[in-house]
């Protein structure tokens, strides 16, 4: 068996965006376990740069982190969406913003011993702004930051979210990774 199963489940709370469960498990070595598993549909985020090498964060209020946090636009899946959907609309809706290019830069597990969320994080380019479409609860300010910037508070921590140090991280890879192809292709 390469996969756990599931032997029992018993629902403890089901919510508007989570359900929490008891499961009893059998893993794939054959051991049974009983956990507590939050389940979450999963969720899209962007890292969008527009062409002055900006990155678009969100400073916005989390109170479960008490208080304000630097944060990609990002939000949940809804049914029957994808992920690129999901964050094409959470771009529009929280930054104001319509892109043009979109480059996948993969799926991240944020708290995969409890939850079942995976975020699927994007690139985008080529932007256009629309009016912000903030939902009612969300405290939420949009700024341009120089990309360089964006990296440096990664590294000293003042960006402490992880779907957005992945993110930019996983952006500047990728940027390079292109800028070094095409060192490559020139013949230098």
């Amino acid at each position: 068996m390469s996969e756990a199963r599931i032997l029992n489940c018993e629902t403890l709370y089901a919510g508007k965006v989570i359900d929490v469960n008891r499961e009893q498990v059998e893993l794939p070595d054959g051991a049974e376990v009983a956990l507590e598993i939050v389940r979450h549909p999963g969720g899209a985020a962007t890292v969008a740069l527009d062409d002055q090498d900006r990155v678009c964060l969100l400073r916005q209020f989390r109170h479960a982190a008490g208080g304000w946090l630097w944060e990609l636009p990002a939000g949940r899946i809804d049914p029957d969406e994808t992920p690129q959907r999901t964050a094409a609309r959470e771009l529009a809706e929280e930054a104001g913003l319509v892109a043009e290019d979109w480059t996948d830069l993969g799926p991240m597990h944020a708290t995969p011993g409890v939850f079942t969320e995976v975020i699927h994080l994007w690139l985008a380019r080529g932007l256009s702004t629309q009016p912000v479409a903030h939902e009612p609860g969300e405290l939420i300010e949009v700024h341009w930051l120089p990309f360089s910037q964006a990296l440096d508070w990664c590294h000293d921590a003042t960006i402490t979210d992880a779907k957005t140090l992945i993110g930019i991280y996983r952006a500047k890879a990728m940027i390079q990774n292109d800028l070094d192809l095409l060192s490559e292709g020139a013949g230098c």
